[in-house]
């Protein structure tokens, strides 16, 4: 069973495609922040091993893993093609 993470934070890249543009994310684990990459992450959603979700609007999102032009990256379930809200959260220090 997967353990969930809250994802609070991300790193991007100067790239201009949303699907490239995340690097890493950051999710909180008791009270520190963990930094992994976005490769990372969807080796860890596709193990089964962890389950992200963003806090939007006061509900929680699921993190899953898309497929564009046969990249995979990382989006919440209500994003329709795009990485919005995952996009939008502060960068990681």
């Amino acid at each position: 069973m997967a353990t969930r993470y809250e994802v609070v934070c991300i790193n991007k890249s100067a790239r201009y495609n949303p699907y490239e543009r995340i690097t890493h994310i950051g999710y909180r684990s008791a009270s520190i922040t963990i930094r992994i990459t976005q490769e990372e992450a969807i080796q860890k959603i596709e193990a089964g091993t962890h389950e992200f979700f963003v806090s939007r609007y006061g509900h929680n999102v699921r993190v899953i893993v898309a497929t564009h032009s046969g990249r995979k990256y990382i989006k919440t379930e209500n994003d329709g093609d795009q990485p919005d809200n995952l996009l939008s959260l502060p960068e990681c220090n």
